[in-house]
């Protein structure tokens, strides 16, 4: 049997022990294995309570079942629940005795939620923004990831590419009437001026998607700077908890920390990095060449210095460089040090990090810019996007040319929106999708 015909299961709920716990099985078999366990079926979409016992009659849990026959159910096969007791000891006995059914095993990661789309509950853009829903850390992300889920682009590109294979139509009718003079001539001119708005409505799409992708990976944000001068101190402030060893020895962080922050809903990446000086240990030395190295590819540095800063102390790479004073409530006046923006703290008691945090806010809120309602999300859509684009914009410049040339390139605009979708030759991109799922979804 092919193993897209068996029956699949796996604990869609958190990690056991929990107050209630979430078995789904999805397949032909779901139904047989609702009624080994349970006795009988329930009423549909009804939750129901039994006992459930194993293939020998012995008792597993007292529990609510539910059951979906295909296709009303969220794979579009038959699917049954079972909500359990979570306690290993449950949920072990439970698993086993479903793997017991005949043609049923373990889920893969991602297996329930590819079942939905190869069943036409939900298209790819709906299952990449079901992944960045199930991986989203802030609100912003959430909400981002919830719209498409909705199916904001996936309305959009359905929409889209009905109307090139309706303007490809009249196209086509020219090219078979093309003996009878003024008929192509008819047909092209509503084409053209169909294939004109798509291109126009895709141009624009393209054009105002600000960095609603980047909101996916969030912000880097370095904390670099020579060392002993409170760079772990300032981490863990901005952390609210010890995330970084503290000590008043130079060379004590060696390697890069990384701690995931939520400002205000944009999700941001803070690193620790090695103190930067010259050495001749080889593990610090390695820490300093990994603190460079990160501190060029971060979107914003935090110079972090004494209150004594030394003019020549700066940060290299492109990305802007905030230079933080530190230890101010020592009460040394600061020396004048040239960045993009200057700050004075104490990380040790707090001081001064209110405006550095609210303006590590407004700092993210100019690089994500307008992503509420942004309809591309990923690098694969956005791609895809422009081949639709490109190929509208050609079909336009040949159609006058011959509407053979033009028929193909609407063709092939077509065929990019359909891969946009997943519902063409998008084999190659589904495993690279569904693999980062979590079993169980």
């Amino acid at each position: 049997m092919h193993p897209r015909d068996q029956t699949i299961f796996a604990l869609s709920s958190g990690r056991p022990p929990s107050a209630i716990a979430l078995v789904r099985v999805s397949g032909p078999q779901a139904g047989l294995a609702l009624t080994t366990l349970a006795g009988k079926l329930p009423a549909l979409r009804q939750a129901s309570r039994r006992l459930l016992r194993d293939g020998a009659g012995q008792p597993i849990d007292d529990a609510v079942v539910l059951w979906f026959p295909g296709p009303a159910s969220a794979t579009g096969e038959d699917v049954a629940e079972f909500h359990v007791h979570g306690g290993r000891a449950v949920l072990s006995a439970l698993l086993a005795a479903i793997s017991n059914i005949p043609n049923t095993r373990a889920a893969e990661p991602g297996e329930f939620t590819r079942r939905a789309f190869e069943n036409g509950k939900l298209d790819l853009t709906e299952a990449e923004g079901l992944d960045d829903l199930i991986h989203a850390d802030t609100d912003r992300q959430r909400r981002q990831a919830l719209r498409q889920l909705q199916g904001l682009l996936g309305d959009r590109a359905r929409d889209w590419r009905e109307r090139i294979i309706e303007a490809s139509a009249l196209i086509e009718a020219g090219i078979d009437f093309s003996d009878e003079g003024d008929v192509p001539a008819e047909l092209r001119a509503p084409a053209v001026k169909a294939i004109k708005a798509l291109h126009d409505e895709i141009a624009k799409v393209l054009a105002a998607q600000g960095q609603a992708e980047r909101l996916r990976d969030g912000l880097v944000v370095a904390i670099a700077g020579p060392p002993n001068v409170g760079k772990s101190t300032l981490m863990n402030q901005l952390a609210r908890r010890e995330v970084a060893i503290v000590s008043p020895h130079a060379g004590t962080t060696r390697d890069v920390i990384e701690v995931q922050l939520d400002l205000d809903g944009y999700p941001v990446t803070v690193i620790d990095t090695a103190g930067i000086r010259e050495t001749d240990d080889p593990v610090e030395q390695e820490g300093v060449r990994r603190a460079r190295a990160r501190a060029e590819d971060a979107d914003v540095v935090l110079w972090l210095t004494g209150p004594e800063a030394k003019v020549e102390e700066r940060a290299t790479g492109t990305a802007p460089v905030w230079m933080v004073r530190n230890k101010i409530d020592l009460g040394v006046s600061a020396v004048g040090v040239d960045a993009d923006r200057s700050f004075a703290i104490s990380a040790r008691r707090g001081d001064g990090l209110p405006e550095l945090i609210n303006a590590l806010v407004e700092f993210a809120a100019e690089c994500f810019g307008t992503s509420e309602g942004a309809l591309v999300t990923r690098t694969r859509q956005r791609d895809l996007l422009h081949r639709a684009s490109d190929s509208l914009r050609r079909s336009l410049e040949l159609v006058e040319e011959g509407e053979e040339l033009a028929a193909e390139e609407l063709r092939a605009a077509a065929y990019a929106l359909g891969r946009l979708l997943g519902r063409v030759d998008v084999e190659d991109v589904l495993g690279a999708i569904f693999q980062k799922f979590c079993i169980g979804k």
